[in-house]
């Protein structure tokens, strides 16, 4: 029988029993599952206003009926259930804890993640993100992650991508330029993220169009589209991608950001559409990493050299005066050394990196500066990355190679290079830098916010899937 919500609550602690007797329910078949699920939809959303006053409090409401025998034992019927009613709720609050059960079990479950792919839910979110952004705060930026969390696990239908208006990415950048400066106001990552999904969906769709793709689709990348024609209204969303490359350690984001880079680099609409100071600060961001990789990380290394080619040859770093001439040509120069000091750091030199140096090291204003390794080179990594590495520790596909660069599962930290080798010394990590400390944390690089490739190669930094075959 379904749950009346008939009467007064005396405290908060009654409503979580309640909540508990509602999720224990036995039940064999699925007209009793689905009044339990209705149940327990309309007791929380009666009583949301009264005893749900944090996000903390939804996600709890969420892990009760996740964590209970009835969604244990009956998995698929009742995910599918919460699916459906994801694509016919109208309520705010009703809509805030559906979102929120389907990105907790999504997160721990993929399989939600694709169903809800199957079932057609992207146009679905894009319309509740757009509809109601001015109903619930909590539930437009819970919209936001459900998107990008099940978008970054695999590839969304080109009939469902085809469906996003221009007002909607438009919307998007909108939001970001009108936030603070503050790249951790709650609303900055998850939109800035969605856009960095939503570019990637369009790379892969455009330079490796599934098996069921007709190959006269021709999608418009909107993401890049918008920027090549309205990218001086939209500088904030460029600041803050470079802050958070220059903070972030997961690689799957990181490969996120280096691709809309590589696209935005590699237009001429928007070889100019970042500020050059901000040029400059990614300059040192991109030195510091490809000095700190670990050496397991040969295709991140790899797409950051795709990315530095037009960054140097195409944007305004080509004219003068030169930013880290020389440090680049330095590092350049020791990335295909072989033997010594080099070596030890950066690993065997594979053909890839031979490639993709070389055409680095082709751009005009660095070539004629090419120095040769020698002694200096551990001098140099000390300088520009700011540890010691001492002896023995120092130790024609290209669209198509930024598109597919093999990506890490979402979670996965990238190493650092510099805390191995103090890992060894047994040394403390310098200070001076919130959370240095962490185990895997890259250094940040000090960054005060201000208010022709191969065709092939945009397809190969686009491509880029899951190893695991997501």
């Amino acid at each position: 029988m379904e749950f009346e919500v008939s009467y007064q609550l005396d405290d908060e602690q009654q409503f979580w029993d309640e909540l508990d007797d509602i999720v224990s329910a036995q039940c064999q078949t699925h007209g009793l599952i689905d009044n339990v699920l209705r149940s327990y939809f309309a007791f929380i959303s009666n009583y949301k206003g009264d005893f749900l006053h944090a996000e903390y409090d939804i996600v709890r409401c969420s892990l009760k009926l996740l964590e209970s025998p009835l969604f244990s034992t009956h998995k698929d019927y009742v995910r599918r259930q919460i699916i459906y009613s994801l694509l016919e709720e109208e309520s705010p609050d009703t809509l805030h804890l559906i979102v929120a059960l389907l990105l907790f079990d999504g997160r721990d479950n993929e399989a939600t993640f694709e169903m809800m792919n199957e079932e057609g839910t992207f146009p679905r979110i894009v319309e509740l993100i757009y509809e109601k952004k001015d109903d619930d705060d909590g539930l437009h930026r819970m919209l936001l992650e459900l998107l990008y969390e099940m978008s970054r696990i695999q590839r969304l239908r080109i009939q469902d991508l085809i469906l996003i208006e221009d007002d909607f990415i438009r919307y998007l950048f909108q939001v970001t330029e009108g936030l603070s400066d503050d790249v951790n106001d709650p609303y900055h990552y998850p939109i800035i993220r969605v856009l960095l999904i939503l570019n990637e969906q369009y790379m892969v769709s455009t330079h490796d169009p599934g098996p069921d793709q007709p190959l006269t689709t021709n999608l418009a990348n909107k993401v890049i589209q918008l920027l090549s024609a309205h990218g001086s209204a939209f500088k904030t969303f460029g600041e803050n991608i470079i802050l958070l490359l220059n903070r972030e350690s997961e690689t799957s984001l990181q490969l996120l950001i280096l691709k809309l880079l590589y696209l935005l680099f590699t237009t001429p609409a928007t070889y100019e559409y970042f500020y050059t100071n901000d040029l400059h600060v990614l300059v040192d961001v991109m030195i510091r990493n490809l000095l700190d990789l670990p050496l397991s990380a040969t295709p991140l290394r790899h797409t950051y050299l795709r990315v530095l080619y037009p960054l140097l040859a195409h944007t305004q770093l080509k004219h003068p005066p030169h930013y880290k001439k020389d440090e680049l040509v330095r590092l350049l120069t020791m990335m295909t050394a072989t033997g010594g000091a080099t070596e030890h750091h950066f690993g065997a030199v594979d053909e890839t990196t031979k490639r993709l140096v070389g055409r680095c090291v082709r751009v005009p204003w660095l070539k004629d500066d090419l120095a040769s390794p020698g002694d200096g080179d551990a001098t140099v990594a000390r300088k520009l990355l700011g540890v010691e590495m001492p002896g023995g520790m120092m130790s024609s596909l290209s669209v198509v190679e930024v598109t597919t660069t093999p990506k890490e599962r979402p979670g996965v930290l990238t190493g650092s290079r510099q805390r191995e080798d103090q890992g060894r010394l047994g040394s403390e990590p310098p200070t001076g830098h919130d959370g240095d400390g962490a185990s895997g944390k890259r250094l940040e690089v000090d960054m005060p916010m201000k208010s022709p490739f191969d065709g092939e190669d945009e397809a190969s930094i686009s491509r880029s899937r899951s190893e695991s075959g997501s």
